[in-house]
């Protein structure tokens, strides 16, 4: 295995995993610092990690990033979770944690830093907790610790935005389960372009979608703003102060993920360090871009000088 100090292949690798399954993988940048990238959605892709070396390298940080499509997103191999037997044993959340340690141990990766947006966040809190001896860093980007605060604050968001008519009708599809409604998507746009993607790029636009639509209903649902798949169940609050590496929290400050709740885990984990981004939704490296890498960079360059406190 290559030792995380070498040089390691760059561009686009192919794993093959245990399973027989292919992931798509790319690294770019140099150095002896590494990150490792896991997206969110669960189902959607590694675009908004790839300018991560050029923007960590402009704040004098030279890393390797590491990211790659998660199995059934993109680029990557595309099961068929139409087979209840496929669904069952890869439509979960500890085959998705193990992926992240396989993909780590097929890259040679240790004593790293691993960072998860969103649905990715909540891989990075259970491999903290599973795998945490091979990290150097944690960092949880736009991920609260349980879905409970997460419902209630979707929930305030809409009310707070639309009007009573509008939460009302979106409410009434949710209960018929009439979510290709386009009266029902206008407001889930309006929703997206408040607080998920306020700057709406042409970065991670595409003329066919490409979020894996059967791996993001079976966690998520039809939206950001319902859910109605797994994560329903996701809550991990009672074993965040097992968490022992140096952690930071990201979160915008107009986004879906209750602040409170990012306020509190910051509290709860050992050593943890809280950042937030002004005029930045749940894709704040994007919406606020130079703010956002500047907190990356001062985490990761803190830990590496021995510089941080929680």
């Amino acid at each position: 295995m290559e030792k995380s100090g070498d040089y390691m292949k760059q561009g686009t690798t192919i794993l093959t995993l245990d399973n027989g399954y292919h992931l798509w993988t790319n690294t770019q940048g140099s150095g002896t610092i590494h990150l490792l990238c896991l997206h969110g959605g669960p189902g959607g892709n590694h675009e908004y990690y790839e300018n991560f070396a050029e923007k960590l390298a402009e704040q004098g940080l030279n890393s390797q990033v590491h990211m790659y499509d998660q199995l059934g997103s993109f680029y990557s191999d595309q099961p068929d979770y139409s087979n209840p037997e496929i669904a069952e044993k890869y439509l979960t959340y500890d085959y998705f944690l193990d992926e992240v340690e396989e993909v780590r141990q097929k890259l040679g990766l240790d004593q790293f830093y691993l960072i998860g947006q969103s649905w990715g966040g909540a891989l990075v809190q259970l491999y903290a907790l599973k795998y945490g001896e091979h990290l150097k860093g944690a960092i949880i980007s736009s991920m609260t610790d349980n879905i409970d605060e997460y419902v209630a604050n979707i929930n305030k968001i809409r009310e707070d935005t639309l009007p009573a008519d509008a939460v009302a009708f979106m409410k009434q599809c949710e209960a018929t389960n009439d979510y290709d409604n386009d009266r029902y998507q206008g407001y889930v746009d309006i929703l997206n372009e408040g607080f998920v993607d306020r700057k709406q790029p042409m970065a991670i636009s595409h003329l066919s979608p490409t979020m894996a639509t059967p791996v993001y209903n079976a966690f998520q649902g039809d939206n950001e703003f319902v859910v109605t798949g797994k994560l329903k169940d996701w809550d991990v609050r009672d074993r965040l102060k097992e968490i022992t590496v140096p952690t930071l929290i990201t979160f915008g400050e107009h986004e879906t993920m209750p602040l409170a709740a990012a306020r509190r885990m910051a509290e709860t984990i050992p050593h943890a360090r809280l950042a937030t981004t002004p005029e930045g939704g749940h894709h704040h490296m994007i919406d606020n871009a130079p703010v956002y890498f500047d907190h990356l960079a001062t985490f990761i360059k803190d830990v590496e000088n021995n510089k941080f406190h929680d």
